[in-house]
């Protein structure tokens, strides 16, 4: 059922560090329904490994508060929530519990729990993912997806996903603990998970757009993929000594190895940059094969997995094929909130942000926060000084889901934002 669209839209979060569960759902129901002053429509709870053992009761104890509140959530190593005196806080290692509440009128709100043996094929036609989500196309719907890392299928998930929903927005992450091999929770509507996954599909009166802070800067140039074999790249040409039409399959007589150009782009290097890259080196791949002037968040960053002195290959962590461009890429503290930054500048520019954003997800990577910069709550702080007065949730996760180019992906090592407006105010 959706509400009459003449109603304002809200959207609330509040955050708890009480170590008793009972408490922590108390503060945050108080503080968000306060905030909100309307009846909630849609909810999220991002809980922290802190409450592992008392994953099963959060429910129970929510709905006893908020009933009939279609709701999705999960675990983090580390939540994400704003206190009663307004103010965004990543919290990590510690108990912590993050509710937010929203009125949402004029939007159609699907929530679902999918297991990886549902999935379809990836052979099936978009008519197999529609069934399975139960939402039309023709709703033309924005996604938020909490996965298990281990059982999920999320890659085969996502690309379903863009398959079956071109053009929809889709961000999310993976449930995380802040122990290795820790226990994980998802949760949807009145049921606790431990597998697969949880998503809300919300159509309708909303807008969510999406920052994929990827934390990388470019070193050397672009290059095209002259050779490559599934995550194997055994050939490279220079933009310039491409003859016209060259950047498809067909080799060219000046192909050089991936790793004779590799040594080339870390020679030019500063000696900082030079040590950085020996523990912090990626590749990033160019997802639109026509725009010429490549910048930051045009690259889907991978991992760089190794390489073979024998031929010169290099191995990353994704398919690789023939006609791609790829540039090499470094990570640190400073490139990450540089790169955050950037994209915030730029999001800023190209919308009217302020004054239309009701709220924000954040879902952040593990290794990034704290331990990253040195400091808390800096990727919500910077996202502040762009979007004042928008408030976030999110929690840190072991994968984080957004999209790059026209297509959505797991990352890691990354912050992905999913900010939420409505259709009529934009």
């Amino acid at each position: 059922m959706t509400k009459p669209t003449t109603d304002s839209m809200k959207w609330v979060c509040a955050l708890s560090t009480r170590p008793s569960l009972e408490a922590a759902v108390t503060e945050v129901v108080e503080q968000a329904q306060e905030s909100l002053q309307a009846p909630a429509d849609l909810g999220f709870v991002f809980i922290s490994s802190a409450f592992a053992s008392e994953y099963s009761r959060l429910l129970p104890l929510l709905r006893d508060k908020l009933p009939n509140v279609p709701m999705i959530g999960c675990s983090g190593g580390g939540v994400v929530g704003v206190t009663r005196r307004g103010k965004v806080r990543e919290v990590e290692g510690e108990p912590a519990l993050s509710l937010t509440l929203a009125s949402l009128p004029g939007v159609k709100i699907k929530t679902f729990h999918l297991t990886g043996d549902q999935l379809p094929d990836l052979d099936s036609s978009p008519d197999a993912w529609i069934e399975l989500v139960g939402v039309p196309i023709t709703d033309q719907p924005h996604f938020v997806v909490l996965a298990d890392p281990f059982s999920a299928k999320v890659n085969d998930l996502l690309q379903g996903l863009d398959y079956a929903y071109a053009g929809a927005s889709k961000v999310g992450g993976l449930a995380s603990s802040d122990h290795t091999g820790g226990t994980i929770g998802l949760f949807c509507n009145d049921r606790f998970y431990r597998d697969g996954s949880v998503g809300v599909a919300l159509s309708g009166n909303i807008v969510m757009e999406t920052i994929v802070a990827q934390g990388c800067r470019p070193i050397g140039q672009p290059y095209w993929v002259t050779e490559g074999e599934r995550n194997i790249v055994l050939g490279l040409q220079e933009r310039d000594s491409l003859e016209e039409g060259a950047a498809s399959s067909r080799k060219v007589a000046t192909q050089r190895t991936p790793l004779e150009i590799l040594r080339e782009v870390i020679d030019t290097l500063s000696e900082e940059d030079r040590d950085l890259a020996q523990h912090s080196l990626f590749v990033g791949v160019a997802q639109n094969e026509f725009k010429q002037g490549l910048e930051q968040g045009d690259f889907l960053i991978r991992n760089l997995l190794g390489v073979d002195p024998r031929v010169g290959a290099i191995a990353i962590g994704d398919r690789i094929r023939p006609g791609q461009r790829i540039q090499f890429h470094l990570r640190d503290a400073q490139t990450s909130a540089e790169d955050l930054e950037v994209l915030l500048q730029r999001y800023q520019i190209e919308t009217n942000a302020q004054s239309s954003a009701i709220g924000a997800l954040m879902f952040s990577c593990m290794g990034r926060g704290e331990g990253l910069y040195g400091e808390p709550n800096f990727d919500t702080q910077l996202f502040a000084q762009y979007l004042d007065r928008v408030p976030v949730s999110g929690f840190f996760c072991g994968g984080e889901i957004g999209p790059v180019g026209n297509s959505t992906f797991l990352h890691g090592y990354t912050s992905v934002f999913g900010i939420v407006k409505g259709k009529n105010e934009r």
